[in-house]
């Protein structure tokens, strides 16, 4: 969290939460939300600032009930999800594959999943673990690196990194791993 964010939280702690804003989608964009927007149910207009969305991802963080907001100074801006909290993309750089979250850092993966509505999710060794859903513009790529029967597959990272691919359901994905998808609706219910 930026400094400058921590003494805001400091001066001002009792600034009121918000929802419904902030979206990032299920490519890893960041997107703005008015209130037209938010009860059109539309996804809003994709933020392409480069110094805010830096300084979204380096304030984007998990409260302890699996609500992932972004800490705009003192006011904490909670996220809507278009499916998980972290987006991955798949790269070749000269046969060897690499994977980056949406906030620019790699994501080495530990673990591997085929949702029931054909996307590929991963978490990484982190503690707790980072879910990611993979960028649907990668699954070509992905395929060629994966082995897949009717268990679920394989998917070949690495050499030594071959990542045992499970099944689960759209959504169980939020439950399971411990993140709620629309603070929005949760706070409205």
């Amino acid at each position: 969290m930026d400094e400058i964010v921590k003494q805001a939280l400091a001066k001002w702690p009792n600034v009121p939460h918000c929802t419904g804003w902030l979206l990032l989608d299920r490519r890893g964009q960041w997107r703005m939300r008015d209130d037209a927007t938010q009860a059109a149910g539309l996804p809003g207009d994709i933020i392409r600032h480069d110094a805010l969305l830096g300084f979204i991802n380096r304030n984007y963080a998990a409260d302890a009930d699996g609500q992932w907001f972004f800490q705009n100074g003192p006011q904490r801006v909670y996220v809507e999800l278009g499916y998980t909290p972290w987006i991955v993309r798949l790269s070749d750089t000269d046969g060897t594959l690499h994977l980056t979250d949406h906030a620019g850092a790699p994501f080495i993966p530990a673990q591997a999943w085929l949702d029931d509505e054909g996307g590929v999710l991963l978490s990484d060794a982190a503690t707790p673990p980072r879910i990611a859903a993979l960028h649907d513009h990668d699954l070509d790529l992905f395929s060629t690196h994966a082995t897949l029967d009717d268990s679920g597959g394989v998917f070949h990272f690495a050499p030594g990194i071959d990542l045992k691919l499970s099944h689960i359901a759209r959504g169980d994905v939020g439950p399971t791993f411990g993140f709620i998808e629309s603070p929005a609706a949760r706070a409205a219910s």
